[in-house]
């Protein structure tokens, strides 16, 4: 079978194809035939080794698992003798940020890491229902959101901020987004009442006020939107920030009265990923889907991810 293979942190060149053996299920795994992953930021980050805090999980000097991919999305070939709830034929999903070497043809996935797909979701709309919104629950589900609030995504055509954007529709309030030019009418259809052109305008310069400032990309800093937030507001980052400051920002300000940082540590996938389906199989979530390349493309997709340019998510189809 082939399989995306880097051998040590590095960019889009690091990536080779190789040719594997097909591998065998343990007793607890199900072995799955890939149809459709993504290229997100986890994997780029997986990739580089940066920021550096992936190095410590992946491995110092060089990464523990050599074939990348974090997602996927397929079929089940066959199951472990101890798999209770899969059989072959089932189309299934699933997610695991520090790695689960699914950029590759077939994989073996532990049991407790498989969902079923949603009958009306196809393999290209499951996996891009995984990563960015995993991270978007997370952002909506730190925040006590009461009707009448207002709201601003930094980053709302990302993968993190499209699914952010249709989360938080949900809620009675006021969303404002940052885009491109070319996006707009894009981020208008998921839901915002509010659009701020970033290549025409700063945001953190806007005369209005936020209760929640959601930096689903990283770009800003607390400091910077704290002229924009309400006397309570809060403000959350995707990042660590400079300086890692946003951890130190999130404990320092944790019980203050005013303006506050929450760092968003993901919740658990046994949280994030039903919420998902659910709201799937509802079609109140539809993940945004930019482009979507071979196998044998996977260098060039990562480096259309790394350039920062990517609008939703970024399918590999196999």
């Amino acid at each position: 079978m082939k399989v995306a293979v880097r051998r040590q942190y590095g960019d889009q060149d690091s990536i080779t194809i190789e040719n594997f053996p097909n591998p065998i299920p343990k007793e607890d795994e199900l072995l799955i035939q890939v149809k459709a992953s993504t290229v997100n930021r986890t994997d780029c980050a997986n990739l580089t080794g940066k920021p550096f805090i992936m190095k410590l999980m992946l491995g110092y000097s060089k990464p523990r698992k050599i074939i990348l991919g974090t997602d996927f999305a397929g079929e089940v070939i066959q199951t472990g003798s101890q798999v209770k709830s899969f059989n072959p034929g089932d189309r299934v999903f699933g997610f695991f940020d520090m790695g689960l070497e699914s950029q590759a043809e077939q994989v073996c996935i532990k049991e407790e890491l498989v969902y079923s797909i949603p009958e009306n979701i196809d393999f290209a709309l499951a996996a891009a229902a995984l990563e960015g919104a995993h991270y978007a629950y997370s952002f909506i589900h730190y925040v006590a959101i009461k009707p009448g609030q207002s709201m601003l995504i930094n980053g709302a055509t990302g993968a993190i901020g499209s699914a952010l954007l249709q989360f938080a529709r949900m809620f009675d309030i006021k969303i404002a987004a940052t885009c491109n030019t070319k996006n707009i009418e894009l981020i208008k259809s998921l839901g915002a009442d509010q659009i701020i052109d970033f290549t025409k305008e700063d945001f953190t310069q806007t005369s209005e006020k936020f209760d929640f400032v959601f930096d689903t990309v990283g770009k800003s800093t607390f400091g910077a939107c704290k002229p924009i937030l309400k006397e309570k507001g809060i403000y959350i980052s995707s990042e660590l920030g400079p300086h890692s400051q946003n951890v130190l920002f999130s404990l320092t300000s944790r019980f203050s009265k005013n303006k506050k940082v929450i760092f968003p540590i993901p919740f658990s996938l046994k949280k994030t990923i039903p919420y998902m389906i659910d709201l799937l199989e509802k079609g109140k979530f539809k993940p945004v889907i930019d482009q979507s390349f071979s196998l044998d493309e996977i260098s060039a997709a990562y480096k259309y991810v790394l350039s920062g340019q990517k609008t939703g998510n970024v399918i590999i189809n196999y």
